[in-house]
């Protein structure tokens, strides 16, 4: 098990990394190396000499050949295989090329290629990264989490792969959000990558296709299910705890079965969040605080609409109605501004078997006894054109989900709605943000979950904000690593939402602005989300005491940049920071 220690070099005084690799096994580690950037005192300490080019290259310089290669790669899935196979080689070279190109490479990384390569992960998988529990394992989880490459952890991602984006069931092939997601908590949030882990737990898998496919790597059963499979989570969270005890741990694709019961059950044991519910929330709440400045209706009037009513559609709702609160509406009347509606049609009270956490959302049979029906369901359209919400929410997964008839209801209802079709991949999206402004005349305030090229639309151009979860976790993550917070909870969500609204800029006079700022700004705001994060979990008692620019002072510090820092052997004079 590795440490990686930034010390001073008595020597120059200048910042250096100490390594106890050397020669063929430190260019081998993606953490270390530096590739043809290593300098010649570098290669004489530290047993390089004859295994490199002679050439001294710089990181400027690599990052100029690597783009180049980048470019020429054929479609996203061979641009997203060139990226991983970078990163296994040299990590700050990987971060470097993507801070220089985020805006075009973050697409690659995560969503939505990130899907096709979790649908393709058998077939493409070169190297593997991080830690697979098998419910085989199950009395081997400390062996196995010492077998961790590096000693710090300060935030782990967690999949079974049963719910990877919209696509279902990938089993093993999930392994590829956690990847992606700790890659975001670098790129965006600054954690350093070794003290990163990916983690995928391998109880099974329902997809008949993955189980016939001679290539999957994962094991070939159906899922663990009931007690056995809580069994197995419960063993898995004692192993977490015992071997990294003041990590975050980030629940990650869990089917809606699962994913609020495991946050829920483990609260208390393990400071841990679901990105699907919480973070999805966090991200759509600020949504809504940004489009209330733009519309001009206030926050506290706002009616919303959520379409799907799993765990990201009730997370979503929770949130609004906990901001809701804050601003002094009672439960009910915040509850009062939320409909959600499923596959099933709007939630009411007469619905049968659904999850405790939808209960809240049913509505009453008598209020709405006389609305027009789909057989026993209540539609979309029927609860846009009696609430006449002023904000659209769609988590269904469900291409389409928003057609025509709802938006120009959604647009008759209210002057300026803020429309959010969340779902991604791409190909999941609840509508296009073209059609979104066409059906509304140019007056919806859109922002999706995945990426969309600009719109053109009477002479205006309109560019689409992502409404990703990417603009709060990392920062959510950052904040209380940076706090070391003893626990996670829904007011550190509402911090995050309020910080990232308060980046949104009013533009009255450009119909076309985007409702977030673009990718590049992405450090900057979750640095501010970090120290928002970081004032609420010291408000609570959470976290040690400190004034805000402490705080600010602390989340800095925690933060890591892509840039080559000397590399010395370990043990070899020098006075650890």
């Amino acid at each position: 098990m590795l440490e990686y220690r930034t010390t001073i070099d008595e020597s120059t005084r200048e910042e250096a990394v100490e390594s106890s690799l050397s020669g063929h096994e430190l260019l081998e580690n993606p953490i270390f190396n530096k590739g043809s950037a290593f300098s010649r005192d570098e290669r004489d300490a530290l047993g390089l000499r004859g295994l490199l080019p002679g050439g001294i290259g710089s990181l400027a310089d690599q990052i100029d050949r690597r783009y180049g290669e980048f470019r020429e790669k054929p479609n996203n899935l061979e641009k997203y295989i060139f990226l991983t196979s970078l990163q296994d080689r040299n990590e700050t070279l990987f971060y470097a090329l993507l801070h220089e190109h985020i805006e075009e490479m973050t697409p690659i990384v995560y969503t939505p290629t990130v899907g096709e390569a979790c649908r393709r992960y058998s077939v493409i998988f070169r190297r593997p990264r991080g830690l697979y529990f098998s419910s085989d394992r199950f009395d081997q989880m400390d062996e196995i989490f010492a077998n961790r490459l590096f000693r710090e952890v300060d935030v782990a991602v967690v999949t079974d792969g049963e719910r990877v984006l919209g696509l279902g069931d990938l089993g093993v092939g999930g392994m590829g959000i956690p990847v992606g997601k700790l890659s975001l908590y670098t790129l965006c949030g600054g954690i350093h990558p070794a003290r990163t882990l990916p983690i995928y737990l391998d109880v099974g898998t329902d997809n008949a296709e993955l189980l016939a496919d001679p290539h999957y790597l994962g094991a070939r059963h159906p899922r663990m299910r009931g007690n056995d499979y809580l069994a197995f989570v419960d063993k898995f969270v004692d192993s977490f705890r015992r071997n990294l005890p003041d990590a975050l741990l980030q629940w990650e694709d869990f089917a809606i079965m699962n994913a609020r019961k495991l946050v829920d059950r483990h609260r208390e044991r393990v400071r841990s969040f679901n990105d699907d519910v919480e973070g999805t929330a966090a991200v759509a709440l600020a949504a809504i605080y940004a489009g209330s400045a733009r519309s001009g209706v206030p926050f506290r009037d706002q009616r919303i609409v959520i379409l799907g009513a799993g765990s990201a559609g009730t997370g979503i709702a929770d949130l609004i109605v906990a901001g809701l609160r804050s601003e002094g509406l009672s439960r009910d009347e915040a509850l009062d501004r939320v409909w959600l509606v499923d596959k099933n049609g709007l939630l009411v009270e007469s619905m049968k078997n659904l999850h405790p956490f939808q209960s809240p959302y049913q509505k009453a049979n008598a209020r709405v006894s006389d609305w027009k029906r789909e057989g026993d369901s209540i539609p979309l359209i029927e609860v846009v054109e009696r609430v006449r919400p002023t904000v659209l929410i769609g988590v269904s997964g469900r291409a389409g989900g928003f057609d025509e008839g709802v938006i120009r209801a959604t647009a008759r209802g209210v002057d300026r709605p803020v429309v959010l079709p969340m779902s991604n991949p791409t190909v999941k999206s609840e509508a296009a943000p073209a059609d979104l402004l066409e059906w509304t005349e140019g007056k919806a305030i859109v922002a999706t979950g995945s990426p969309f090229d600009d719109v053109s639309y009477r002479g205006n151009r309109y560019k689409i904000s992502q409404c990703n979860n990417s603009y709060v976790f990392p920062g959510v993550g950052l904040g209380i690593v940076a706090t070391r917070a003893v626990s996670v909870n829904e007011g550190f969500f509402l911090a995050a939402a309020r910080a990232l609204a308060k980046t949104s800029q009013p533009a009255p006079e450009d119909p076309g602005a985007p409702l977030f700022p673009g990718l590049s700004s992405i450090r900057a705001i979750s640095y501010e989300i970090a120290v928002a994060v970081a004032i609420e979990a010291t408000r609570q008692g959470l976290a040690q005491r400190a004034s805000e620019d402490e705080l600010r002072s602390r989340v800095a510090q925690s933060q890591w940049l892509p840039v080559y820092r000397k590399t010395i052997p370990k043990r070899s004079g020098t006075i650890t920071i």
